[in-house]
């Protein structure tokens, strides 16, 4: 059995030796709409998800003035800085997600891009902070938010271990998690390399999972069996909805299933002794001649 290590998020610990836990990646799937959000945060809820996550921008921070006024038509506009100012929410919304969390009993934090954007979440004491992997090598944000005194997931698409190690290194390896991840949406089968979930555990000695953007729910199975001890997949109302990441989301039927799965494939783990068991006595009087 691998050393227990663990993280504390909300009344959950994360770890390789703990129940798996799931983040349901509401991400921008809201389309800027409130109501599209609490039907996405129930569906995280009825299928038994351990988290909802959302993500966090300063617009004018994160992106240049030229790549906001590129052309790009959208529900909310014609540029592209209308589209990611329609999907970025304020106090106002936050309070409304944090109150309906609260209310649903589901913990929730968020994907923050920015140094404002780590404050402005602060506000409202999240038990994780999450690191995109966009954000990896940005090593003053990986400061910030260690200074917030937070668990923290940090992803890691788009990188190598040399990256990965010096992320681990600014960040400290106390209250740290991994999750490996490709970051293409979706992403194909052929590249999920899902082996560097071993290679990820063994390298740093962090509780290490993954977050998949590929289609269907048999990967992140095949990740629980590799070792990964927390899971994030996008959630959708449809896959067909209008948005970037919809097409890489699983809609409420496969996610709940994605999580029936994993749970079974833990109960059926046992503890490696092998054991004649109670209901194969009955069987074994009636089968075995010698």
């Amino acid at each position: 059995m691998a050393k227990d290590f663990s993280i504390t998020v909300g009344n959950k610990k994360i770890g390789h030796n703990h129940p798996v836990f799931i983040i349901a990646e509401i991400g921008i799937n809201h389309n800027g709409d409130l109501d599209i959000v609490k039907k996405l945060i129930d569906v995280a809820v009825d299928a038994g998800a351990d988290a909802v996550k959302f993500q966090k921008r300063t617009i004018e921070v994160v992106y240049m003035p030229e790549a906001l006024a590129a052309p790009r038509e959208s529900p909310f506009g014609k540029t592209n800085g209308d589209l990611k100012k329609g999907l970025e929410f304020g106090v106002k919304e936050y309070k409304t997600i944090d109150g309906y969390c609260r209310q649903k009993g589901i913990l929730w934090f968020a994907s923050c891009w920015d140094e404002g954007a780590v404050d402005f979440i602060e506000k409202f004491n999240p038990p994780v902070y999450k690191i995109a992997s966009p954000s990896l090598t940005d090593h003053g944000l990986l400061r910030h938010i260690k200074a917030k005194k937070k668990p923290i997931i940090l992803s890691t698409g788009m990188s190598d271990l040399a990256m990965v190690r010096k992320a681990v290194s600014v960040l400290g390896k106390k209250n740290l998690a991994l999750m490996h991840s490709v970051s293409t949406y979706p992403a194909s089968h052929t590249e999920l390399n899902l082996l560097c979930i071993p290679t990820l555990r063994k390298t740093f000695g962090l509780p290490t999972g993954y977050s998949g953007h590929e289609v269907g729910i048999t990967s992140p199975l095949a990740a629980v069996a590799l070792g990964a001890c927390l899971v994030e997949r996008h959630i959708t109302l449809d896959r067909a909805m209008w948005g970037s990441d919809q097409a890489a989301s699983l809609e409420p039927y496969g996610f709940k299933k994605m999580i029936i799965y994993i749970r079974q494939f833990e109960a059926s783990l046992g503890d490696g002794v092998k054991r004649i068991m109670e209901s194969e006595v009955p069987v074994l009087k009636k089968l075995r001649r010698k």
